[in-house]
C-alpha cells in the first residue's frame, strides 16, 4: 500500500539583519555574582545583557544547542551546556565570548549546576552510580559530579540527585531541591509524596542532612541570601510558583513576589540582594520588598529562523487509520490530521490548527473522521465529515464539515467509533470510559474511572466488540494498577463488568477475534518473570465466548475439512449456502455462568 504524506516543514535558510526589542521565550536566565549582569538562553545561544536592561550580547553562536548557563564565582566565566558533539557536554567561556572549553565527554547529556569553587563545576549526569546508592539505577535519577576546570576526569560528588544546587560564599553548606520519583518538572499545582522539597547539606567531614520544607506540593530552585543565613526558593505553596524567602534555622516563610497568572522559573541571585527570575516567557529583577522590574531586552542578530514551505513528505506520520474500504488513510502529521489517497499521491489536509490533533479514527461508513484536539489547553472529541452525499472520499472533498462533540471542562481523548457508527466513546479524565450517542447527543458513563490508573499519557486501551455492545478494556482486579486484568464491559452503561483473566499479573492488549466469538490477549503469567520488580515474557492467550467456537478451534486440519464439507452439503440440500461464517450480534450475558468459557496459551 502506497502511502503518500503531504506536510508542512521549515526548511530555509536566510541571513538578513534584524532587531527584536520585545523578545519572548528567553530562558534559564542567570544573574552574575555582582548583580550587573544577566546571562540566558535564547533560540539555542547563550546571550548576557545589564541587568538595568537594555542590547543583549551574543555570547555563542554555535549551530548546535547550547542552553543552561551558570556564573563562576568571580563571574568572569560562563559554564553551560552544548550538543555540539552530539550530546550535552559542558563548556566554559569567558564572560564577553570567546572560543568555550569543553570539560566534559561523556557520551551521554550533562549539564552543569553550580560552581563548587574556582575551579570546580558541579554537573548532573547518569554514568555510574555507586553500590551505595539507595534507589535503583534510572536514568530518571541522575547523580552529581564534580570536573575541574583546568580538564581531568570527573569525581563522582553525590550518588543522591541534587538538583538546583546552590552553595554558600565559605562553600562548606549547599542548598539543593530532591528527586523522588518520574513527576515531570514543568507540571503545575501537584501535590503528592514525590513532590520536591528543599534540603541543607553540611559538607564539613561527613555529610549531615537537613529538610528545610514540608509543604505537600511543590518547592524547589533554593538560591542563598547573602547573609548565608537564609535563602530563597520556589514554592507553589499560595498558588502558582512564585518566590518564597526562608531562614534555615526557622519554619516561617515570606513570600517575595505574587504572580497569579503564570508560574515563576529560574531563580537565582546576587551578592547585592538582586534576585533575577523568567515569567511568561520575559526575565524580571526584584530586590526583597520591592516591586518587579521586567528587564528590558533588545536583541539584534542574523536571522537563522527557518522559513515554513510547502514540501512532500513520505515519513513522519505519528498514526494512522485506514477508511473502512481501504481506499484512504488518515494520519496525524506536525500536529494536524491529513487523509491521502492509497492509490494516488493526492492528500488533504482536514485540520489547520495551532494546538494538537490526534487519536485518528474512521467512521465504519467511512464519512466521518473522529479525534481529539488540544484546543483552548483542554482535550475535547472532534469530529470532521464530507458534507456533500456525491462525495465519498476525504483526499478529493470540496467540503467537509467540522463539530465539537464534548464540550465538558474535563480532559476528553482516545475517541472511538462503534461498529455500527451510531456512537463514540472516548476517555475522559484518563481513566473513565464514556459514549457519546451521535444522534441524541446524550453521554453515558460506561466504567468508572476507579477501575483504572494511568501512569503515563497514551497506556490507556479499549475496543469495542462487533456488535456494539462491549467493550473490553484495562481493569484494577486482584493484580492491582501494576498488574492489571482484562474486564468486558456492558456499553449501554449499565454497570456490568467482568473480570475476565485474574491472573494476578499483567494482562492486556485484548483484541477481539472471530467475530467477538473470542478474545486474544497477551499476559506474563507463565512467563519469565521478575517478581521484585519490572519486565516480563508475555505470551499470548485465547479465550472462547462460544462453545462451538471452541470446539472448531480445538479440531485438527482433517476434522475440520470433513466438518466444513458435511456443513457444505447441508445448506446446499437446504438451499441457504452462504459458506461458513461466524455470526455477529449474538448476546454474551449470562456466558459468565457456566462453562461455556473457554482459554488457552495459542503461542510462546
Amino acid at each position: 500500500m502506497k502511502r503518500q504524506l503531504l506536510g508542512v516543514a521549515a526548511i530555509l535558510l536566510s541571513i538578513s539583519t534584524y532587531a527584536q526589542d520585545n523578545p519572548l521565550w528567553m530562558r534559564y536566565c542567570a544573574i552574575s555574582p555582582d548583580g550587573t549582569t544577566i546571562a540566558f538562553t535564547y533560540k539555542g545561544d547563550i546571550y548576557t545583557v545589564p541587568s538595568t536592561g537594555g542590547r543583549a550580547s551574543q555570547i555563542t553562536t554555535n549551530p548546535a544547542h547550547d542552553t543552561k548557563p551558570i556564573w563562576s564565582p568571580d563571574g568572569k566565566k560562563i559554564a553551560f551546556a552544548s550538543d555540539r558533539m552530539g550530546s550535552m557536554d559542558i563548556f566554559e567561556v569567558n564572560k564577553e565570548g570567546g572560543i568555550p572549553k569543553r570539560l566534559t565527554t561523556h557520551s551521554g547529556n550533562e549539564t552543569p549546576v553550580a560552581y563548587k569553587d574556582a575551579g570546580h563545576i558541579l554537573f548532573l549526569a547518569n554514568i555510574m552510580p555507586t553500590v551505595e546508592d539507595a534507589q535503583f539505577p534510572s536514568g530518571q535519577f541522575q547523580q552529581v559530579y564534580e570536573v575541574n576546570t583546568e580538564g581531568g576526569r570527573p569525581a563522582l560528588f553525590s550518588s543522591m540527585p541534587m538538583e538546583d544546587i546552590s552553595i554558600n560564599h565559605t562553600g562548606n553548606t549547599l542548598l539543593y531541591h530532591d528527586k523522588k520519583g518520574y513527576e515531570d518538572p514543568w507540571r503545575k499545582h501537584h501535590t503528592s509524596s514525590i513532590t520536591r522539597d528543599i534540603w541543607l547539606c553540611s559538607l564539613n567531614g561527613n555529610r549531615t542532612f537537613r529538610k528545610q520544607t514540608t509543604f505537600n506540593g511543590e518547592d524547589r530552585t533554593p538560591v542563598w541570601a547573602s547573609d548565608d543565613k537564609s535563602f530563597y526558593y520556589l514554592s507553589e505553596e499560595k498558588g502558582s510558583f512564585n518566590i518564597f524567602k526562608r531562614d534555615i534555622d526557622g519554619n516561617t516563610s515570606k513570600q517575595i513576589t505574587n504572580h497569579t497568572k503564570h508560574p515563576v522559573r529560574f531563580l537565582s541571585a546576587a551578592s547585592n540582594g538582586t534576585l533575577c527570575y523568567g515569567y511568561d516567557g520575559e526575565i524580571y529583577t526584584v530586590k526583597e520588598g520591592a516591586i518587579p522590574q521586567k528587564v528590558q531586552i533588545s536583541i539584534v542578530t542574523d536571522k537563522n529562523d527557518k522559513d515554513l514551505i510547502r514540501q512532500i513528505k513520505r515519513s513522519g506520520a505519528t498514526e494512522i487509520s485506514l477508511s473502512p474500504d481501504a481506499k484512504e488513510i488518515a494520519f496525524v502529521l506536525r500536529g494536524d490530521v491529513y487523509v491521502t489517497s492509497t492509490e494516488y499521491s493526492t492528500t488533504k489536509q482536514i485540520t489547520n490548527t495551532p494546538q494538537q490533533e490526534r487519536d485518528i479514527h474512521f467512521s465504519p461508513d467511512g464519512r466521518s473522521i473522529v479525534y481529539a484536539s488540544e484546543r483552548n489547553g483542554l482535550w475535547q472529541i472532534y469530529q470532521t465529515s464530507l458534507a456533500k452525499k456525491e462525495e465519498k472520499q476525504f483526499a478529493y472533498a470540496t467540503n467537509i464539515k467540522e463539530e465539537r462533540l464534548t464540550n465538558s471542562d474535563i480532559t476528553s481523548f482516545q475517541p472511538q467509533y462503534s461498529p455500527d457508527g451510531k456512537e463514540v466513546a472516548f476517555l475522559e479524565n484518563r481513566t473513565t470510559i464514556r459514549v457519546l450517542n451521535l444522534k441524541s447527543k446524550a453521554v453515558r458513563t460506561v466504567m468508572d474511572g476507579n477501575y483504572e490508573y494511568s501512569y503515563s499519557d497514551g497506556d490507556q486501551w479499549y475496543q469495542w466488540s462487533p456488535d456494539s455492545k462491549w467493550i473490553l478494556t484495562n481493569y484494577i482486579g486482584i493484580g492491582g494498577w501494576n498488574n492489571k486484568d482484562v474486564a468486558l464491559v456492558n456499553a449501554s452503561g449499565n454497570g456490568e463488568i467482568h473480570n475476565l483473566t485474574e491472573s494476578g499479573y499483567s494482562d492486556g492488549n485484548a483484541k477481539w477475534v472471530l467475530d467477538g466469538k473470542a478474545m486474544i490477549w497477551e499476559s506474563d503469567r507463565a512467563g519469565f518473570r521478575s517478581h521484585g520488580s519490572w519486565g516480563a515474557e508475555a505470551d499470548i492467550y485465547i479465550m472462547f465466548f462460544d462453545l462451538d467456537a471452541y470446539d472448531r478451534f480445538r479440531m485438527s486440519k482433517e476434522e475440520l475439512a470433513l466438518l466444513e464439507e458435511s456443513e457444505k452439503k447441508d445448506k446446499e440440500k437446504s438451499g441457504n449456502f452462504s459458506g461458513s461464517s461466524y455470526a455477529c450480534g449474538h448476546d454474551l450475558s449470562g456466558i459468565f455462568y457456566n462453562s461455556r468459557r473457554r482459554e488457552c496459551r495459542i503461542y510462546h
